[in-house]
């Protein structure tokens, strides 16, 4: 853990080093701001971008909340091994999450939340690769797609209108049949029959979050930036009047400390929201837990090497080169990271019938950590009534797809230089 200078006083204080929160530090230092960003585990990227799914997915877009949604929640609700588990609590903000889901599933507001992912994430893998060239980081990147693939004739249909509408806005995301499926990934020989169709982003990418967040924060420590590891932020503070942020009260290494700034970003996931409740900042962000198995390929040859999304189990596939990581599942249940073994047997079984020669499942190992996840699936990324507060957080599942380009919006409107995109309309 670095330690805090000398003055414990800073033009930004993150907080959060996630991969939201390290790509805010990075673009804030290369703006000469001097940053500490402050993060409760021993290193960068270890909750919830530790063993994400590998995706840079701007053909995933589609929020959550469309108009398909309700009818298959229902049928899921009693179904342990779906891909979406609800289990109720005595938590007025659990319920008022779903409220908001349920006002989303409209088709206006589907098309509306389609087109912010979009425009978010397309912009935000270009701000990857940029840094990706500038930096020179090693990840485990792959840019050879993704596809999206279909075993249900109802769900394919009604995936083309979608792919059709991102098109239209700039993501290419093709239309394929079976025939250029098992062309562009072989793998699939083993279960091209059950396959009815799929969709094809050439432009999306993939790689190891873990390893690109850790790697970027040493690159903003080489350009200054204090990282307090092992630290946590403990309350806001505010100026006399609380109308201006003043810097952020933390825990380290067993004392509090106070460290003074006036511009502190938020991107703590879903420990966002009751963090900043005290302060009348109330965000509507409920935990999703998400599972993943990283399964060793040591030299398997029927490891598929294009990233890839299962519609029907709702999982995702990326070849991070020593090993397979597949991930999926959604269990809105509160704040318990526990690591559910029928959860990761299910996940595992599927990965294990669609590619049986991918490696050595034997050997595979489980994570599980929670996505913070807005009704509409649109992030929060902007400004708030407390002067010099500005919040990047709540991406759920494409935290990884929007990091870059996110943090680099939260940096513009530190340095208050006009954003090179408009902003996301609130989650």
């Amino acid at each position: 853990m670095s330690a805090p200078n000398s003055s414990t006083s800073y033009d930004l204080i993150v907080l959060g080093a996630g991969v939201v929160g390290t790509a805010t530090a990075y673009w804030a230092a290369r703006a000469g701001l001097s940053v500490c960003v402050i993060d409760r585990q021993g290193a960068a990227g270890r909750e919830t971008s530790f063993a994400n799914g590998g995706q840079i997915s701007v053909s995933h877009a589609e929020p959550w909340a469309n108009p398909s949604a309700p009818l298959k929640v229902m049928k899921w609700l009693f179904d342990r091994q779906a891909p979406l588990v609800f289990t109720p609590r005595l938590d007025r903000h659990q319920w008022a999450w779903i409220a908001g889901f349920l006002r989303n599933c409209t088709p206006e507001r589907a098309r509306r939340n389609t087109l912010e992912i979009v425009r978010l994430g397309a912009y935000s893998r270009a701000k990857l690769q940029e840094i990706r060239t500038a930096e020179r980081i090693d990840y485990a990147q792959r840019t050879l797609g993704i596809l999206h693939f279909y075993r249900d004739a109802r769900e394919f249909e009604a995936a083309k209108p979608v792919a059709e509408l991102m098109r239209e806005h700039g993501c290419e995301r093709r239309v394929i049949g079976r025939d250029e499926v098992l062309a562009i990934e072989p793998a699939f020989a083993h279960a091209i029959g059950s396959i009815v169709g799929a969709t094809y982003t050439a432009e999306d990418e993939s790689g190891d979050a873990r390893a690109f967040t850790q790697a970027l924060a040493a690159r903003c420590q080489a350009m200054g930036a204090t990282f307090l590891y092992g630290a946590e932020a403990t309350r806001l503070l505010l100026s006399a009047d609380g109308a201006r942020v003043a810097g952020v009260e933390a825990t380290v290494e067993g004392g509090h400390t106070r460290l003074h700034a006036p511009n502190v970003v938020v991107s703590m996931g879903a420990w966002s929201a009751p963090f900043l409740r005290p302060y009348g900042v109330n965000l509507a962000i409920y935990p999703a837990k998400g599972y993943s198995v990283s399964i060793p390929i040591e030299g398997a040859n029927g490891a598929p090497q294009v990233s890839l999304t299962d519609d029907e189990h709702k999982l995702v596939y990326s070849n991070l080169g020593t090993h397979l990581r597949v991930a999926g599942t959604a269990e809105l249940s509160g704040y318990s990271r526990h690591l559910d073994a029928e959860r990761v047997a299910v996940i595992l079984d599927n990965a294990r019938r669609t590619f049986p020669a991918a490696g050595n499942f034997a050997q595979a190992t489980a994570w599980t950590g929670l996505r913070p996840t807005t009704p509409s699936n649109v992030p929060y990324l902007g400004r708030t009534r407390i002067g010099g507060l500005v919040l990047n957080t709540g991406h759920g599942t494409l935290g990884w797809t929007m990091a870059a380009g996110s943090g680099r919006i939260a940096a513009d409107l530190v340095t208050e230089r006009r954003t090179e995109i408009p902003m996301p309309l609130a989650a």
